[in-house]
């Protein structure tokens, strides 16, 4: 009987009451770039935010204009270009982008936007007001 009334409770917390995700960790997952020919998974290390190519339209392709002349022999998939955001007031700060289309390296700053629909990725010098957003997508 004891045991039967906890599976009871324990039941309708769950169903009730889920335990929620971390405001935090609403990035994690896969998201399709603005021009829909590239995949990124975001992932936590730590407390620390990345995210890797994990789909592109065009396999095989090198990551040709690193300014690392080693690095341009490497393959875009499978390639880190999100690097070491931190949350902070509903955004992800600190962090650095790569863009293996120009091989510049920005400042970033991540927002969740449209209810977890898309996400605002802001590469930019200096301070945000000098650069760019791009949003992406759930696929």
């Amino acid at each position: 009987m004891r045991t039967s009334i906890v599976f009871l409770l324990v039941l309708f917390l769950n169903v009730f009451f889920k335990p929620s995700q971390s405001p935090a960790d609403a990035i994690l997952g896969e998201w399709l770039n603005l021009e829909k020919d590239g995949k990124i998974t975001l992932y936590k290390t730590g407390d620390k935010y990345f995210g890797k190519v994990s789909w592109t339209k065009m396999p095989g392709k090198k990551d040709e204009k690193n300014p690392d002349h080693a690095a341009r022999s490497k393959d875009v998939m499978g390639l880190v270009i999100l690097k070491g955001f931190s949350f902070h007031d509903g955004s992800w700060k600190g962090g650095t982008i790569y863009d293996p289309k120009s091989g510049k390296t920005y400042d970033g700053m991540i927002k969740v936007k449209n209810g977890g629909k898309n996400l605002d990725i802001r590469g930019f010098v200096g301070s945000p007001m000098f650069g760019r957003t791009s949003t992406w997508t759930r696929p």
